[in-house]
């Protein structure tokens, strides 16, 4: 045998190149394969459906899109390279930085249509409420652990429910209903991994009802109102399209144009009008899924609601796979998460959902969302490396 040949063989039995291998072997590929092609097919939808909305620049939104994917790509290897079980203890910390940082928004953060959630970073705008949805993750994973062994079920339901409302009123003050609402889905998410009493939900869900009644119907009708006059017509457009005004009207009569006029396989980018000459509004960002169903019909709306469901699978099973409860919990809340953004934005793309301004994850326009999701995703491949053999 050639030294070299023994050098080579030696050189493959290193702790290092050991290490290689294993954190290779350990990630889920199938997961990531997804997740980039999404991610590049919404850098396709983008680039097609907004080649005239600056007129100068015709990759503008493109162009932007790209470096927040690529950001993004830098932030998903970074949060799967760290030990998961690291992030348990600090729930207060995160939790102080989350609602430090939405302090800081209301000091110094910029205004856009009368909200104030995005804090300037040169020439970008940055949300602390988005990356909020990981933190919330982290923040309630490692709580609900913590307190499980201390707290009776109704103690924890509520200290934990106590623990949300917090940044989500914050949220919600900015205004930002979308983010809050997803704050409490990864709350509702905790508990069922936690195996929250059945009768718990049923109190929440009978206290929602009650509340939604009291700040769409009670509250308004004496002189009080809570939500915003755009917010309050995007809930009430589902029950009484007649009773708002056209914009809101629009909106959703557009989004369901498009997707209608897709058909079973779609107008292809040249033909999909309804989205390249910006009859959909918002169709960059909230309306991103009516441009799919006008490029691609019902067959590519179908693949990607199917490519989602492969995501929220494999959530699930790095839930079931990983070795601490702790990674289970926030596996379990990251498919939550999930899982209400692409319900909520699809329902409302086709007139089921109200408009409460949730992106589409991994296709919809924008740089702090887009930063988030990847965060996610690199959190399970994190967990899913550790995973045990079941």
């Amino acid at each position: 045998m050639s030294i070299l040949t023994q050098s080579r063989r030696a050189s493959e039995h290193t702790p290092v190149a050991d290490r290689a291998r294993e954190m290779v072997a350990g990630l889920d590929w199938l997961l990531m394969l997804v997740v980039a092609g999404l991610s590049a097919w919404g850098l396709y939808v983008i680039r097609e459906g907004t080649k005239t909305d600056v007129r100068s620049q015709p990759t503008y939104y493109f162009d932007r899109q790209l470096m927040f994917v690529v950001a993004g790509v830098v932030v998903f290897a970074v949060v799967a390279s760290i030990n998961p079980e690291w992030l348990q203890s600090v729930p207060w910390v995160l939790l102080g930085a989350l609602l430090g940082a939405l302090a800081v928004v209301f000091a110094i953060g910029g205004s856009v249509n009368g909200s104030v959630r995005w804090i300037d970073v040169g020439p970008f705008g940055l949300q602390p409420s988005e990356f909020g949805k990981v933190l919330m993750v982290l923040i309630l994973s490692g709580l609900a652990v913590e307190r499980m062994g201390e707290m009776e079920p109704w103690r924890l339901t509520a200290f934990l429910g106590l623990v949300t409302a917090v940044p989500a009123l914050v949220v919600f003050m900015q205004p930002d209903l979308g983010t809050s609402l997803v704050y409490w889905a990864i709350y509702l998410g905790v508990l069922v991994m936690i195996l929250t009493p059945w009768q718990h939900f049923a109190v929440m869900g009978g206290s929602l009802v009650a509340l939604v009644v009291l700040v769409v119907g009670v509250l308004p009708a004496i002189g009080l109102p809570v939500l915003k006059d755009y917010q309050a017509a995007r809930i009430t457009v589902l029950f009484n399209p007649d009773s708002v005004d056209s914009d809101t009207r629009l909106q959703i009569t557009q989004a369901k144009i498009g997707i209608g006029a897709g058909g079973a396989t779609g107008k292809g980018a040249d033909g999909a009008t309804q989205s390249t000459r910006a009859f959909i509004p918002e169709h960059h960002t909230d309306f991103i899924f009516s441009v799919v169903g006008e490029m691609f019909g019902f067959i590519g709306s179908a693949v990607v609601i199917i490519l989602f469901g492969i995501v929220v699978w494999r959530a699930l099973r790095i839930s079931a796979r990983a070795p601490t409860q702790f990674e289970q919990v926030v596996a379990d809340a990251v498919a939550a998460m999930f899982i209400f953004q692409v319900f909520v934005n699809i329902g409302m793309n086709i007139g089921v959902m109200p408009v409460t301004g949730i992106p589409l994850p991994f296709l919809s326009y924008g740089g702090s969302h887009t930063l988030t999701n990847f965060a996610a995703i690199g959190l399970l491949i994190a967990i899913g490396r550790r995973r045990v053999n079941i």
